[in-house]
């Protein structure tokens, strides 16, 4: 090597030692936006450009929330919705990556199942709800089968579509290699079908944020759907806000624990991105 491309070589890794230094965290570069606008309306509003009354400023949002947590309410109703969430979570994810490994392997299994739970998945949420305050009353049961069935059926169609777009060539390579049918779903099945089953999982999380204020709806006194109905009922948007801003929190928070999660089963992946973030193109 010469003296020439090692000097450029040490100039190019210093560069970027000087600029890892000054990274930005992906986590803060992602609050730019959103404080970015808050802070801007907040101005507005006290510059009287805006009245601010239907939609409350951040500082009247902060206020209300430190009043519900002032007085213990906060905690309740973020304890209760977290609750149902992870129960209808657990089960709607278990039942879905049941079925869609079972749709996906056996053609007769797809044959038998998908049919009728394609036309399930087209039902509304809400059309849901009268037949299961019916079945299982308006208590805990039925608010926590809901939020399942809305986690079910983009976990069981993303499992099934998974096992369905697995390579060929691989099941051929696993043939080769004479490795059992135990062998071939450890080493070549589960590695190919993890990743969608990850993304699977994150939007049924989603949607089961989505479908626990449905859930909610159905008579609760405690929750965080229980704040927004309270605060309609009362004329207060500002707890209105709050509740819909805790909502958008703890959904990020629990999408970014499960791919923290998900993560260490994933590093085998050949991807294009640097630092876990994508490369830009």
């Amino acid at each position: 090597m010469s003296v020439t491309s090692a000097k450029s070589e040490a100039r190019i890794a210093s560069a970027e030692a000087a600029g890892s230094a000054f990274r930005v965290p992906a986590g803060l570069i992602g609050l730019i936006l959103p404080l970015g606008l808050a802070v801007a309306y907040e101005f507005a509003v006290r510059a009287g450009w805006v009245e601010g009354r239907l939609l409350p400023p951040p500082s009247r949002l902060i206020a209300t929330l430190a009043a519900l947590a002032n007085g213990g309410e906060l905690w309740l109703h973020i304890g209760t919705t977290m609750a149902r969430v992870g129960a209808g979570f657990f089960f709607g994810s278990l039942a879905g990556i049941v079925l869609g490994a079972l749709s996906g392997v056996s053609l007769l299994s797809r044959q038998l199942l998908d049919p009728t739970l394609q036309a399930l998945r087209a039902i509304p949420s809400i059309a849901w709800v009268p037949l299961f305050i019916l079945w299982f009353g308006i208590f805990e049961t039925s608010k926590v089968v809901l939020i399942a069935v809305g986690v079910f059926f983009p976990v069981y169609l993303g499992v099934t579509s998974a096992i369905l777009s697995v390579d060929r060539k691989i099941i051929e390579v696993g043939r080769v290699f004479r490795l059992g049918r135990l062998a071939q779903i450890r080493r070549i099945l589960l590695p190919a079908v993890l990743p969608s089953t990850v993304t699977a999982l994150r939007s049924g999380l989603g949607l089961g944020w989505m479908f626990v204020v449905a859930a909610e709806f159905m008579g609760a006194s405690e929750g965080l759907g229980y704040l927004l109905i309270d605060g309609q009922q009362l004329g207060r948007p500002d707890q209105i806000m709050a509740a819909l801003v805790i909502f958008a929190s703890l959904g990020k928070f629990t999408d970014a624990v499960l791919v923290a999660i998900s993560r260490p089963f994933l590093r085998w992946q050949d991807t294009a991105a640097i630092g876990g973030q994508p490369q830009e193109l």
